[in-house]
Order: C-alpha cells, then sequence, then structure tokens
C-alpha cells in the first residue's frame, strides 16, 4: 500500500513540478484543515451540549431524533455557535474599498475575524444562546466567497453522523467535570478542548 501512494506522489509530483517536501507540506496542511477542525469541532460540540445539566437531554434530544433536517439545522447552529477558526483571516485590499463608513486603501492589510460575524445580533438574534432549531446556515464558519473551506461538506456529514450516533447510542452522556475544569485550546489555531472528560 505504502509503495502504491509513493508511486502516485511520485507521478503527481513529476506532472506538476512539486518537489517531495512541497506535497509532504500539502499533505500536512490537508490533515490539519482536513482532521484536526472537525475532530475539536466535535469536542466543543459535545462541551457545549452537556455544559448546563439541567438541558442535556433537551439540546441533545434533536440528534436522538429521526428528523435529519432538525439535525443538520442543529450542527449548522453549533458551528455558527462555536466558531473553531478564532484567529482573524489576513487580507490586503487590492482596491479602495469602504465599509461601514470606513475606507480601506488599496495595499492596507485587513484582518477579518469569522467568530464576530457570527455573533452578529443583527442577523443572530441573542447570539449567545445556542439554540439548536435556529436558522443558522448563512453562518461564516467555513468562511465565504472564494476562500470558503473545500472540505465543508465533508465536515458537516462527519459531525451529522458523530453527535447522531454519540446521542443515540450514549443517551444519558453527561460531563464527568464542570465546564470550568475542561482544558480548552486557547492556544492553538483551530480552538477545542485537549480533553473532555464525561460519563454515563
Amino acid at each position: 500500500m505504502l509503495a502504491c501512494c509513493d508511486a502516485l506522489i511520485a507521478a503527481h509530483a513529476e506532472k506538476h513540478g512539486l518537489t517531495r517536501r512541497e506535497i509532504g507540506d500539502e499533505m500536512l496542511t490537508l490533515l490539519g484543515a482536513g482532521h484536526e477542525t472537525t475532530a475539536n469541532m466535535i469536542g466543543l460540540g459535545i462541551a457545549a451540549l452537556l455544559r448546563d445539566p439541567d438541558t442535556v437531554a433537551e439540546k441533545t434530544a434533536v440528534f436522538r431524533g429521526d428528523d435529519d433536517a432538525a439535525i443538520a439545522n442543529a450542527v449548522e447552529e453549533l458551528l455558527r455557535y462555536l466558531s473553531i477558526i478564532q484567529n482573524g483571516q489576513r487580507r490586503v485590499a487590492l482596491d479602495d474599498i469602504e465599509i461601514a463608513g470606513e475606507t480601506i486603501r488599496a495595499g492596507e492589510g485587513i484582518i477579518i475575524d469569522l467568530a464576530p460575524a457570527n455573533w452578529d445580533d443583527s442577523v443572530f438574534p441573542g447570539p449567545d444562546t445556542l439554540d439548536l432549531a435556529r436558522p443558522a446556515r448563512q453562518h461564516m464558519a467555513f468562511g465565504f466567497g472564494p476562500h470558503q473551506c473545500v472540505g465543508q461538506q465533508l465536515a458537516r456529514a462527519e459531525m451529522v453522523i458523530a453527535f447522531r450516533t454519540l446521542f443515540r447510542r450514549i443517551p444519558t452522556l453527561r460531563l464527568a467535570v464542570g465546564i470550568d475544569e475542561i482544558p480548552f485550546k486557547n492556544d492553538r489555531l483551530a480552538y477545542g478542548v485537549y480533553e473532555l472528560p464525561v460519563t454515563w
């Protein structure tokens, strides 16, 4: 199997003029973007759903149900609410533009932070409330326009499968520690949890 992968990589490198290092860098990027983000989102989502012991049954009920649209919508709200990419995307203006009365000149750098956009109360009333019935599809968790995450549909499918399977198989799942005892990844590109002690 490894020999086949090696041959495919070598053929791709030769055809496109990429070095092994460049291919390795791309593979690491894909692994980080395709695994780390979704894994962190699942851990954070579970923490958010189990955070308040009094509402766990209510919040996880959607994932134990059979309404595929409601489950997909709940995942969109979790994406909006949690926004695991917590650092700003850096861009350079190509032309002078005006945004909300501020002029950004061509060549100036700007930082676009997606998390605050997902908590904009003019778009999402009561943004600090996790409302799994909220129609949150217009969130910015995957970016916007040409810079959107190319793996977003896979990430959505993985989250639907993970949350549905987990809460159907272990409906009594609870946090084993208080939310303030969970070690959060505040020092990483993708926000998440280092560990999530649970019980049932």
